[in-house]
């Protein structure tokens, strides 16, 4: 548990604020707080550099729900944020748990803001897990394809053909998780993890010849030439967002500079299952 400071007023009669620094003594007076630390005197909201107390520089972080119309199930896509800056976000559900956005400024490839209409604007993305957990294998982004007709291992590489009747489709792209089902002690299969896709060849046959990364942690050796396969859409990519009947959010901000954030909105709509 994280240790925190809890502040009462007797105005108020009740207790208004916490603080995640631990001062010595602390009061409020003339409009000002200060604060003793070390045997000093702090006068707080005056110094320009935010989010630091005592020479050590902390994080601004709240956290709250979207709760409207509990009882369905919803898909919760996308982020606005009413605010000077964008905030990293992170995202849970009472069905998954790693939602996520990235909001460093300083480095585009990781950034997942863009400015529109004045708001902060990101797609929620879902980072999932590979070898899959048992949550995703519900979802929407899980699809089976049907047997192989044989497989080859070259070193870090596994080549899978697929003959017609067998239709792969349209869907199945690089980065996406392939896996074959395995029968448990009570028959049913599970999937288990042959590699990455890297290629997707089509031939005027309507053979597919799919290749796959088999150096990923969790990866298991193909037991059989012909071997049932599905694949996961690869989560990130695709921004598939988090899905629950509600969402907690944290939203966090390590800016020095003063920040305002006004509102927190979410596109969410309804799953139909």
């Amino acid at each position: 548990m994280e240790n925190y400071t809890l502040t009462y007023s007797e105005a108020a009669q009740g207790f208004p604020s916490f603080y995640s620094y631990y001062p010595e003594i602390i009061k409020g007076m003339n409009q000002f707080l200060y604060t003793f630390q070390g045997g000093n005197l702090y006068k707080h909201n005056t110094n320009e550099t935010r989010n630091n107390f005592y020479g050590i520089q902390g994080v601004s972080e709240l956290t709250s729900i979207f709760n409207e119309s509990p009882l369905e199930n919803k898909k919760f896509k996308t982020i606005a944020l009413e605010s000077d800056d964008p905030w990293q976000g992170t995202f849970i559900t009472d069905i998954q748990t790693t939602g996520f956005i990235n909001a460093d400024l300083s480095n585009p490839s990781n950034q997942y803001y863009e400015k529109k209409e004045s708001d902060w604007f990101a797609y929620i993305r879902n980072s999932g897990n590979v070898p899959a957990n048992l949550d995703q294998y519900a979802l929407r982004s899980l699809t089976g394809i049907g047997n192989s007709t044989s497989f080859f291992v070259n070193g870090a590489i596994t080549t899978i053909l697929f003959e017609p009747p067998v239709n792969i489709g349209s869907m199945l792209s690089i980065g996406d998780a392939f896996y074959f089902g395995v029968a448990n002690a009570s028959g049913d299969l599970e999937p288990t993890l042959a590699g990455i896709v890297t290629t997707v060849t089509f031939s005027n046959t309507g053979n597919v010849l799919i290749e796959l990364d088999n150096t990923v942690a969790g990866v298991v050796p193909i037991p059989s030439q012909t071997e049932y396969f599905l694949y996961i859409k690869n989560s990130i990519a695709e921004s598939q967002g988090v899905m629950g009947h509600y969402c907690e959010f944290t939203l966090s901000n390590a800016s020095t500079s003063a920040t305002e954030l006004f509102a927190v909105k979410s596109e969410a709509f309804k799953s139909f299952p």
